[in-house]
């Protein structure tokens, strides 16, 4: 049965490979999203931003209040 199921499954094997492949993609992603260097980052970014005047005081509250709660559910919390 192992080897009937292989042989009727081969022309799948690239769908599979394509789906593993973008669940790697994706906790990459995730990993990079969530890291607290890259909210960090982030935040730094937003409040240059916000000395050069490029944003008001309501979206920089805004923004860091996404970026907290990002990090907030990167914990668990």
């Amino acid at each position: 049965m192992g080897l009937l199921t292989k042989v009727l499954l081969a022309p799948l094997a690239p769908v599979a490979g394509v789906v593993w492949l973008a669940e790697q993609l994706e906790r990459q992603a995730e990993e990079i999203y969530y890291s607290p260097q890259s909210v960090a980052a982030e935040l730094r970014e937003l409040q240059v931003m916000h000395e050069r005047g490029l944003i008001g005081d309501a979206e920089l509250e805004a923004a860091e209040s996404t970026l907290l709660a990002r990090l907030e559910e990167a914990r668990g919390g």
